[in-house]
C-alpha cells in the first residue's frame, strides 16, 4: 500500500474532521434534503453503468472515461471521504480478450491447414456472458489498480452475488470486510460475480426496505449503499437524468429534483445500449436507496464535456443530473418560475405603453404608501447584519424610498417610447416594405447583493421594456426583498401580469442559474467585482451585461484650477468609496508636483482619512513615500487611492488604457482643446470633463434608474437604462413576393429606398387603460 506525506495526512485529517462533524449531524439516517448538502457527504458509492465503462462497439473499455472517473474518485478519497465503486465492464473486457484469442486461434489453425498465411473470412461465435466475465474480471481489476496507483490510492476487489445479501452471515461478513477496507483508506471495487451469478428471481424485486433482488448493478449499488449506510449514491449512465417525457422528444425537459410521489410524471425511454438495467430499474433502485436513507443522483457519465468533473460537481452540490429528495419545497422550482415569467412577460410586452406606465407609477405609489411595512422588514435585515459596511448597503429610509419613487416615475414616462418604436423604414421593392423595430430581450436574470433598492429599480426597467425578470437578491436583504417583490406583483396584477417578475428564493447557486441558457436571455450582475467575475465565468452560453471592475481615474492637468480639483477629487473618492464609479487612481501632471495645488490635494485626502498608495513614478519623487502600490490595476472600494505622475494628457490616456477598466474617467483642466482631445481619444464607457466620476449613474443621467453599468463594446455601454434592455426585430410586409422574382430572370427589381420613420399610432385601448 502506498503511504502519504505528513503534510498530506495533516490536510486530510482536517477535511475528515470537517466531514465527520456534519455526518454525525445526520446520524438519524435521513437523506439530504437539498443539493447543497451533498458537500457534507462522507461515504459515497459511485455506480458506473455499462455504457460508461464500455466502448461504443461494446467490446473493450472506454479508457479515457474510466481514467477521468478514477481521478475524481481518488481526489475525493484523498479529501477524507470514503469512496466505493460499483462497476460494470468485466463482460466487455472479457469479450475483447476472448475475441482476440478466438481470432488468433482461428488464424493459426487456418494457416496450418492451408500451409500459407493468407487468411480467409473468419467469424467469431456468440460469446457467453459468464465466460466473458470470467475472462475479464482479473484484467478489469488490474486496470483499476494501475490507474488508482497514479494517485497513491489503494484498491481492493469485492465480488458479490444475490446470495451474499440474503444470507445473514454472508451479509455481515461482507459488511465487515467493506468497513475494514474503508477504515484502511482503501477504495473497494465491487461487482456482481457474473461468472457464477444465477438469473434474477422473478417478482422478487423491491418488496420492502430490507429486500431488493440483485439482478443488475443498479440494484447492487442501491443495496450496497443502504447496507453500508452511505450518504450518497451517484449512478452514472449514458443519459442526463430523468425527463418528463421520452429523452430526445421535442418537449422533453430534464427533471432537476425527483420526489418519491412523482413517478407518474415521468416517461421511461429505451434501455441503455448495453447492460441489464434500463432507466426504470435505475429509478426503482434509487427510490429504494432513498427510502433507506441514502441520497441519490442519476447523471450522465459519458458526455465528453462533463465526464472529467461530473462526480466532483455532484458532490459540490452543482445542478447535475437528477437529484432524488424526500423533501419537496413549498414553492415552484426556478425552472418553473422562469417559465411563468416568460409566459407572463409576453403578455406584458403586448400591453400598450400607457398600461406599462400605469403599473410602474402604481409601484412608485406603493413604495411611499407602504413605507412603514418596507422599513420594518428592512430593520429586521439590518438587525441581522454582520458589519457596518453591510448596514450601509442594506439601509433604506423614507428619503431613499421617496427618491426611488421619483426615479420610477421617470421610467414610466420613458416607457411611452420604448417597445415597438420604429428605428428604420426601407422600401425594398414595390409593395415590399421593411421596418426595424424595438422589442424586449426576453427573460432577464438580475443578480444583486445586499442592495434591496435594486429590486424596484430593475423591476420598473423590466416592466417598461416589456421584459420578464428573475431577481436573485442576497440573503442579507431577504425580508426587505420579499416585501418589495410582493408590492411589485401587486402593481403588475393591475393588468394581469403578476408573474412577469419573479423573486428567486430557492437554494439555487448562482452558477446553476447561469446554466439555464435555454430559459434566460441576459444576465445582469449588480454587486462586487468578484460576483461579476464569477458570473462571467459561469455563464458560458448566456450574455452577461456589466463590468467586473470599476477602476476609475481622475487626471489633474497642468491647467486645472484649485477649487475645481479639490471639489471633484473629494467627491469622486469620498462621496461613496464603495461605489463602482468612485475614483481609485489620481493621475497628476508632473508640473503640479511641489505646488500649492498638489499640497492642498494631499491635505484634503488626509483630512478625509484617505489612505494613499504611491505609484512607481510618484514614489521616485519622494524621500519618505506612502506605501508603494502593489498594482496599478486595483479597485480599493474604500477610503484608499493610488496617486501616480504623468508627463502629459496623452500619457494619462495611455495609462488609463493600460490599467483602467473602461468604466469612468475624468479630466480636470481649463484648456478646452486638451479636454476635447481627452474626451475623444479615451476609450471608456463614461468620459467626463470637470465633473465628478460619481455622475456615472442612470438616475443622474435622467434614465430614471439603471440595471448596471456596462463596459462592453456591443449592445449597451455605460449606465444601462431602458434602452439597453431592448433589442430589435425586422418586419417585412409584402404582397406575394418571392426571392425568385428578383433573380436574373425575374420580373422585379430591388429599390432599397429609405422611407421617413413614423411611429405607430396609439391603439384604441381606452377600455383597458386606467383613468
Amino acid at each position: 500500500m502506498h503511504t502519504y506525506s505528513r503534510l498530506h495526512q495533516s490536510l486530510r485529517s482536517r477535511v475528515v474532521t470537517c466531514i465527520l462533524s456534519v455526518s454525525l449531524a445526520r446520524a438519524n439516517g435521513n437523506s439530504f434534503a437539498h443539493r447543497g448538502e451533498l458537500r457534507q457527504a462522507k461515504r459515497i458509492v459511485v455506480k458506473l453503468g455499462s455504457a460508461v465503462v464500455t466502448r461504443g462497439d461494446e467490446c473493450g473499455l472506454a479508457l479515457g472515461r474510466l481514467a477521468s472517473v478514477v481521478e475524481q474518485v481518488a481526489m475525493l478519497q484523498n479529501q477524507g471521504r470514503e469512496m466505493m465503486i460499483v462497476t460494470s465492464g468485466a463482460v466487455a473486457f472479457g469479450k475483447q480478450r476472448l475475441r482476440h484469442e478466438i481470432l488468433l486461434s482461428q488464424s493459426v489453425r487456418q494457416a496450418l491447414h492451408s500451409g500459407q498465411n493468407q487468411l480467409k473470412d473468419m467469424s467469431v461465435p456468440v460469446l457467453e456472458a459468464r465466460a466473458c466475465a470470467a475472462a475479464g474480471q482479473s484484467g478489469l481489476m488490474a486496470l483499476y489498480e494501475a490507474m488508482f496507483t497514479q494517485y497513491s490510492t489503494c484498491t481492493a476487489q469485492v465480488l458479490v452475488t444475490n446470495l451474499d445479501f440474503h444470507d445473514d452471515q454472508k451479509r455481515q461478513n461482507l459488511n465487515s470486510t467493506l468497513q475494514e477496507l474503508l477504515r484502511m483508506n482503501i477504495v473497494p471495487i465491487i461487482n456482481t460475480n457474473d461468472a457464477v451469478v444465477p438469473p434474477p428471481e422473478p417478482n422478487s424485486d423491491l418488496q420492502g426496505v430490507n429486500v431488493i433482488s440483485i439482478k443488475d448493478n443498479d440494484s447492487l449499488a442501491a443495496r450496497l449503499a443502504v447496507e453500508m449506510k452511505a450518504d450518497l449514491l451517484i449512478a452514472l449512465s449514458d443519459v442526463e437524468g430523468l425527463y418528463d417525457s421520452p429523452p430526445g422528444s421535442d418537449d422533453a425537459k430534464l427533471i432537476d429534483i425527483f420526489y418519491p410521489g412523482d413517478q407518474q410524471s415521468i416517461t421511461y425511454g429505451t434501455k441503455s445500449r448495453v447492460g441489464l438495467g434500463g432507466m426504470e430499474a435505475k429509478v426503482k433502485a434509487a427510490l429504494w436507496a432513498l427510502q433507506g436513507g441514502t441520497s441519490v443522483v442519476i447523471a450522465n457519465g459519458t458526455h465528453p464535456k462533463v465526464t472529467g468533473h461530473v462526480i466532483t460537481d455532484i458532490v459540490e452540490g452543482k445542478k447535475v443530473g437528477t437529484f432524488f429528495s424526500e423533501v419537496k419545497p413549498a414553492g415552484p422550482t426556478v425552472e418553473q418560475q422562469t417559465e411563468m415569467a416568460r409566459n407572463s412577460g409576453r403578455t406584458l410586452a403586448a400591453l400598450h405603453p400607457d398600461q406599462r406606465g400605469v403599473i410602474i407609477c402604481h409601484l412608485a405609489d406603493l413604495l411611499v404608501e407602504k413605507k412603514e411595512e418596507i422599513l420594518a422588514a428592512n430593520k429586521t435585515d439590518m438587525d441581522l447584519a454582520a458589519n457596518a459596511a453591510l448596514l450601509n448597503r442594506l439601509s433604506l429610509s423614507p428619503a431613499k424610498l421617496n427618491s426611488l419613487a421619483i426615479g420610477l416615475r421617470q421610467i414610466a414616462v420613458a416607457s411611452q417610447d420604448s417597445v415597438g418604436r420604429v428605428l428604420r423604414r426601407t422600401r425594398v421593392a414595390h409593395n415590399l416594405e421593411l421596418e426595424q423595430i424595438t422589442v424586449p430581450i426576453g427573460v432577464l436574470l438580475v443578480i444583486f447583493e445586499a442592495r434591496p433598492d435594486c429590486l424596484p429599480q430593475v423591476s420598473a426597467l423590466a416592466i417598461a421594456s416589456g421584459n420578464a425578470l428573475l431577481a436573485k437578491g442576497g440573503k442579507e436583504a431577504a425580508n426587505t426583498n420579499r416585501v418589495l417583490h410582493e408590492l411589485t406583483q401587486e402593481a403588475l396584477d393591475i393588468h394581469g401580469v403578476k408573474e412577469a417578475v419573479q423573486l428567486v428564493n430557492t437554494r439555487e447557486e448562482v452558477e446553476d442559474l447561469c446554466r439555464l441558457d435555454k430559459m434566460i436571455d441576459l444576465i445582469i450582475p449588480r454587486g462586487s467585482s468578484q460576483l461579476v467575475r464569477n458570473i462571467q465565468r459561469a455563464a458560458k452560453s448566456i450574455p452577461v451585461l456589466g463590468h467586473s471592475e470599476g477602476i476609475c481615474h481622475v487626471y489633474v492637468d497642468s491647467e486645472a484650477t484649485i477649487d475645481k480639483v479639490i471639489k471633484i477629487v473629494r467627491d469622486s473618492k469620498c462621496d461613496y468609496p464603495a461605489a463602482c464609479n468612485a475614483m481609485e487612481t489620481l493621475l497628476v501632471h508632473r508640473d503640479i508636483l511641489r505646488t500649492t495645488l498638489f499640497d492642498q490635494i494631499i491635505d484634503m485626502l488626509r483630512t478625509e482619512r484617505v489612505k494613499i498608495h504611491a505609484g512607481p513614478r510618484f514614489a521616485s519623487y519622494l524621500t519618505f513615500s506612502p506605501s508603494e502600490v502593489k498594482s496599478l490595476r486595483t479597485e480599493y472600494g474604500d477610503l484608499e487611492c493610488c496617486i501616480e505622475v504623468v508627463d502629459s494628457m496623452q500619457e494619462a490616456i495611455d495609462h488609463i488604457h493600460r490599467y483602467g477598466s473602461s468604466h469612468t474617467d475624468v479630466i480636470v483642466t481649463e484648456n478646452e482643446d486638451t479636454a476635447e482631445q481627452f474626451l475623444q481619444q479615451l476609450d471608456s464607457a463614461c468620459v467626463f470633463w470637470n465633473t465628478s466620476s460619481r455622475f456615472a449613474d442612470g438616475y443622474r443621467f435622467g434614465l430614471g434608474a439603471e440595471v448596471g453599468i456596462s463596459t462592453a463594446r456591443i449592445h449597451a455601454r455605460g449606465p444601462v437604462g431602458l434602452e439597453g434592455l431592448l433589442t430589435t426585430k425586422w418586419v417585412l410586409r409584402g404582397d406575394g413576393h418571392t426571392a425568385a422574382d428578383f433573380s436574373e430572370h425575374g420580373t422585379l427589381k430591388y429599390l432599397h429606398e429609405n422611407l421617413p420613420v413614423t411611429q405607430p399610432q396609439p391603439r384604441q385601448m381606452a377600455a383597458q387603460r386606467e383613468d
